[in-house]
C-alpha cells in the first residue's frame, strides 16, 4: 500500500513566506505558508483584539447587570463579580480564536512585508 506523500515535497526547498515574502526553508512554513515569525505577529495581534473584545464584553454584562437585573447588593457581590471576570476571559479567548482564525482566511498576501530601501550607489556597483 503506498503511503501518501508529504506536502512538502511539492515545493523546493526554499519557499517564499506569503506574509513576510522572506524565502525561508520549507521546514519552517506551515500548510498556508506562514512562517513562525508571521504566525507568531498573527497570535499577539488577535490576543491584543480578544482581550480587548473580552473587556467589552464583561463591560457590556455589567452594564446589562446594574441596569436591568439590578441586583440587590446583599446578595453574594463576589458572585456577580466572578460571572464578569469569567465572562470576559471566556470571551477574550473565544474572541482570539476567531481573529486568529480570521487572520489566517483572509490570508492577505505580503501584509507584513516591508519594501526593500533605496540601493545605495556602491550596491548596484557604481562606486563613487
Amino acid at each position: 500500500m503506498k503511503s501518501e506523500a508529504d506536502w512538502r515535497e511539492r515545493f523546493p526547498d526554499d519557499v517564499t513566506c506569503v506574509r513576510c515574502l522572506e524565502v525561508k526553508p520549507i521546514h519552517e512554513l506551515d500548510r498556508m505558508l506562514w512562517c513562525d515569525e508571521c504566525q507568531g505577529r498573527a497570535r499577539h495581534r488577535a490576543a491584543v483584539r480578544g482581550w480587548l473584545s473580552g473587556g467589552a464584553l464583561a463591560g457590556a454584562l455589567a452594564l446589562y447587570i446594574w441596569l436591568v437585573i439590578q441586583p440587590d447588593l446583599t446578595l453574594i457581590p463576589s458572585a456577580w463579580a466572578a460571572t464578569l471576570a469569567v465572562a470576559f476571559y471566556l470571551g477574550a479567548r473565544v474572541a482570539r480564536e476567531f481573529f486568529y482564525g480570521l487572520d489566517r482566511v483572509a490570508n492577505r498576501r505580503a501584509a507584513e512585508a516591508t519594501p526593500p530601501g533605496p540601493e545605495s550607489p556602491e550596491d548596484r556597483g557604481e562606486g563613487g
